[in-house]
């Protein structure tokens, strides 16, 4: 016969190779179970372990990436779209639950919960639909809609309604501007420090919402801890106002 299907002669992928491609996917899918752990929590009104879920969810993120690139999943498994995966789950843990949180626990001043968990929700459709959410350097280009460590940071500070419905405001505008922010594990500068101060940061915060209880804030539960989170966070906040102005002299 003239005609060759092509497709039989291909050579056959190696099953472990192929397993572990998978093996990441299905890490990445445990992201939305996590979730579903946070929305139970929030359910419960216990603030403090939806935290705990959603910094899972964090975690399994910060980790799948690398682990992808690491066993080259879209050559092992070419067939299923684990970005698309990841930008779901994401969806999920950095902008609906956040935003949920934000309604079910009054973080905002009365009737303003819908509108402010609307607009971050909004906003952050923005984000995840933008093809140059990322510079060539693996900043992102525009708040990049981690309202999940916003919460998080609201939890740690104890700030009022009137102040977090302003940040909130503020950010969800930043969204369309393009300032950069860092990517802890992308970022090439100052990769091994950056990496350093984010197990540091993790550390940190962990301690702060185990220590806390319900009648006992964070800065007063570990104050020592509550201090070096502050500190931490300016470095990654120095990050992203020195890329910003290097893009700005440059332009």
């Amino acid at each position: 016969m003239s005609g060759t299907d092509t497709g039989h002669n291909e050579t056959p992928k190696p099953k472990a190779r192929v397993a572990a491609a998978w093996a990441v996917h299905a890490f990445t899918a445990s992201g939305v179970v996590t979730g579903l752990l946070a929305i139970a929590a929030l359910i419960a009104g216990d603030l403090r372990l939806a935290l705990l879920w959603l910094g899972a969810a964090l975690i399994i993120d910060g980790f799948d990436g690398p682990m992808a690139r690491k066993v080259r999943v879209t050559e092992y498994a070419p067939r299923f779209d684990g970005a698309a995966l990841d930008l779901v789950i994401d969806y999920l843990t950095y902008a609906v639950i956040p935003a949920l949180l934000i309604y079910r626990f009054g973080m905002v001043p009365p009737g303003w919960e819908i509108p402010a968990a609307a607009f971050i929700m909004t906003t952050s459709l923005y984000c995840f639909g933008n093809r140059e959410m990322k510079t060539k350097d693996n900043y992102f280009s525009g708040f990049p809609a981690v309202w999940n460590l916003v919460v998080l940071y609201f939890f740690i500070a104890g700030t009022g309604p009137w102040t977090n419905l302003a940040v909130i405001a503020g950010l969800g505008v930043l969204t369309f501007v393009p300032l950069k922010f860092v990517h802890p594990f992308r970022v090439e500068a100052l990769r091994p420090l950056t990496l350093a101060m984010t197990a540091l940061w993790t550390g940190l915060t962990l301690w702060l919402v185990l220590a806390s209880t319900p009648a006992l804030a964070p800065a007063e539960a570990a104050p020592v801890a509550f201090w070096a989170f502050w500190a931490v966070s300016l470095y990654f906040l120095g990050l992203c106002v020195q890329r910003t102005l290097q893009d700005a002299k440059s332009g």
